[in-house]
């Protein structure tokens, strides 16, 4: 990490090795923007900043070594009240409650990806509270972390939301408490475009393996507007060649769906299927037992961008975005991008619109006609 000066502004630069987990840790970052021209996340610089960078990646356990480069050394930084690395541990009591609403939400199905961030979001505010009975907490104390440390450290809505979506399930499970879970608001989320590539780009990364596995993934995951747990959790009779349709159990909430199986990705399946004979999962590991790695995932991703000479900061879930948006640029009505993407909400699709050229591409520009 170092500061320096981008377009004449201040700014603190972040480099790390590629890893789509940081990437999306980063992007919680208040002000976070990615340079094009030199491949680096980057934040406003302030006196402060670079403390609050080196406390919020101390949340994942990531050590930041601070460097100055072409700019003068930052002034003495006055700690922020209780980071990350301060905060006491958690009682045996409190411990065994967070373990105990653990197993309520698995009880209740919640994806094991939700109940750990719950979980992790939970533990940072009880730790925030550790002199405080839990039952003592109140909704001002919310209000108070909100501020002491949540905007202190710099960390987005989008990171305050799940701590409060948490803490609103977790008391809702408490007895006799001062905190009332109704009375508990969201913050007001940033509307942030989802991020889209070109069908040239599409294209460029879905043929830059010559492995069929790794081609078959990414192309099934953009043809269908899979998300990256979807594509994993796939087993081989989900497949509906027949039908010519792809079967996602239990996606996001829970919820069943089909979405259309492309034929070009139901050949380039079938000589996958000949190459590696899946056993169970249509996408095992190396060892052929069990269902293929995330981090392996991503790096697949990662290997076709530098063989594609694509310098973004792109994940797994830019290539849904982009299968919607081209859907939408092809008309593909709306609801029906709706049903395939498996979202509860059409507000949630009508993103889209946004990020889609369709319609922008038609406009001529008052300056043409001058």
């Amino acid at each position: 990490m170092h500061h320096g000066l981008l377009e004449d502004k201040p700014r603190l630069f972040l480099k790390f090795p590629f890893d789509t987990e940081t990437i999306n840790f980063v992007k919680n970052l208040e002000g976070v923007k990615w340079s094009k021209s030199k491949k680096v996340w980057h934040v406003p610089y302030n006196d402060d900043m670079p403390l609050l960078v080196i406390n919020f990646f101390a949340l994942k356990g990531i050590k930041v070594d601070y460097m100055n480069e072409n700019a003068p050394s930052p002034k003495p930084i006055t700690p922020i009240k209780k980071p990350s690395a301060e905060l006491e541990s958690l009682s045996k009591d409190v411990t065994h409650k967070i373990r105990s609403f653990k197993q309520w939400m698995r009880s209740r199905r919640y994806s094991e990806s939700t109940i750990d961030t719950y979980t992790d979001a939970l533990g940072l505010f009880l730790r925030f509270y550790s002199k405080k009975e839990v039952h003592e907490i109140s909704n001002d104390d919310l209000i108070v972390f909100n501020n002491e440390y949540i905007i202190k450290n710099g960390l987005s809505s989008s990171h305050q939301n799940q701590v409060v979506n948490a803490i609103k399930l977790f008391f809702r499970t408490v007895q006799n408490t001062k905190m009332n879970p109704e009375l508990v608001h969201r913050p007001k989320r940033e509307k942030v475009l989802p991020n889209v590539l070109s069908k040239e780009e599409v294209k460029l990364i879905l043929e830059a393996h010559g492995n069929i596995k790794h081609r078959a993934m990414l192309s099934l995951i953009y043809s269908c507007g899979l998300r990256r747990n979807e594509l994993l959790n796939l087993k081989l009779n989900d497949i509906d060649s027949k039908r010519g349709l792809v079967i996602i159990r239990k996606g996001k909430g829970r919820k069943d769906r089909v979405t259309p199986l492309s034929e070009k990705v139901l050949i380039m399946l079938r000589d996958y299927f000949k190459a590696y004979q899946p056993k169970n999962w249509l996408f095992e590991g190396q060892s052929g037992v069990g269902q293929y790695d995330e981090r392996s995932l991503a790096n697949v991703l990662k290997q076709a961008l530098e063989k594609s000479n694509i310098n973004k900061p792109v994940s797994l879930h830019w290539l849904r975005h982009s299968f919607a948006t081209h859907l939408l640029e092809n008309g593909t009505d709306l609801r029906y991008i709706q049903e395939i993407l498996g979202h509860s909400s059409s507000k949630t699709t009508e993103i889209y619109t946004h990020v889609s050229n369709k319609s922008i591409q038609k406009i001529v520009s008052p300056f043409d006609t001058l």
